[in-house]
């Protein structure tokens, strides 16, 4: 009798224990527990893995799956996706750069109006992509996943018959230079492009009644419209918005690189969808927060360098990549069992 009095009290304890871990993780998500482990594991393996050097090249390799996942969040917050993120990208680096070599070509001293016209030609480019998406998605009803995926094959044809699969050069040098290797007080200047986009669209979602739309919108479609949402004009918004932020990117790895190429950006789409589910946001929309896909942007980026610095090839890191979407997903499904058994 003495021993089961002792035991007896450890059951509530037990079960007070246990919904705190649920509450922890359905208010967290997955990526604490996997930033956790990839910081461990990766310092274990690699003892240059935590130096500043290092950190700050995660920060600029990871920015811009980073501004693409921005992207990437509005179509998986109203209930889609974009799979075209990755052709859009692609589409203005072409663009961008056709035109921007084309004009210093001409006009060899007027380097800035080069670079403006040809960023604006490239974003431009890239945003149509979003349009038809957009289109396609809010007006004619069609499937995000089968009009994404036609205008990534349509994209990524348009950008090899404007380049015949050979990379563009001749840009002005100017334009690497800031874009590409610039930085200021030792920050790379893509970061601080990224870092203004992200405050903008942080503005917009979480200060401004439009921004609002994208969650009602993903969490009943029927319910958003009923009560006066323009659903029609957030979707097609969504899709523009989404091939913005990738047209953004493609310029700014263009300057990276310092070509036009029609094939980078392959891996956008893949690599974007897990930023974001890795973060929690929601394959079923309405669930998400932007500071933590930008972390969740930062994580992929984490998980590809401490790879990289255990010499881990690549052919295994895609494999890696998308065990942790997998991982990922089957999280939020439990996720979304235990906000379920919360509310009982």
């Amino acid at each position: 009798m003495a021993e089961q009095s002792n035991t007896a009290p450890s059951a509530p304890a037990i079960g007070g224990i246990t919904n705190l871990t649920k509450r922890v993780f359905v208010k967290l998500g997955i990526l604490p527990f996997l930033l956790f482990i990839a910081m461990v594991v990766f310092t274990l393996l690699s003892e240059n893995f935590l130096t500043l050097q290092n950190l700050m090249n995660v920060l600029r390799q990871s920015v811009y799956l980073m501004i693409v996942a921005l992207g990437q969040m509005m179509a998986l917050l109203t209930g889609g996706f974009d799979l075209s993120v990755g052709t859009a990208l692609a589409l203005s680096s072409v663009v961008g750069a056709l035109v921007m070599a084309t004009i210093f070509s001409m006009a060899p001293d007027m380097v800035w109006l080069a670079i403006a016209v040809g960023c604006l030609a490239g974003i431009l480019a890239g945003v149509m992509i979003g349009v038809v998406n957009g289109a396609g998605v809010a007006f004619f009803n069609v499937s995000p996943f089968m009009v994404s995926l036609g205008m990534a094959s349509v994209g990524f044809g348009i950008a090899l018959y404007l380049t015949g699969g050979v990379p563009v050069y001749g840009m002005p040098r100017a334009f690497s230079d800031t874009f590409g290797y610039g930085s200021l007080l030792g920050i790379p200047a893509p970061v601080f492009v990224a870092v203004l986009l992200a405050v903008a669209l942080y503005v917009f979602l979480y200060r401004t009644p439009q921004g609002r739309y994208f969650y009602a919108v993903g969490g009943n479609l029927k319910a958003a419209s009923l009560s006066g949402i323009n659903t029609k004009g957030t979707l097609f918004f969504t899709y523009v918005l989404s091939a913005f932020f990738a047209a953004v990117a493609g310029m700014l790895l263009t300057a990276r690189i310092d070509t036009g190429e029609a094939n980078i950006g392959a891996s956008m789409p893949l690599e974007s969808i897990a930023a974001c589910v890795i973060a929690g946001v929601s394959l079923r929309g309405g669930v998400g927060r932007l500071e933590s896909v930008v972390l969740g942007a930062l994580f992929i980026g984490l998980i590809q360098n401490g790879m990289n610095l255990a010499q881990i090839e690549s052919y295994l890191q895609t494999v890696v990549l998308g065990t942790l979407l997998i991982l990922a997903v089957i999280a939020d499904q439990i996720r979304l069992r235990y906000v379920a058994s919360l509310k009982n």
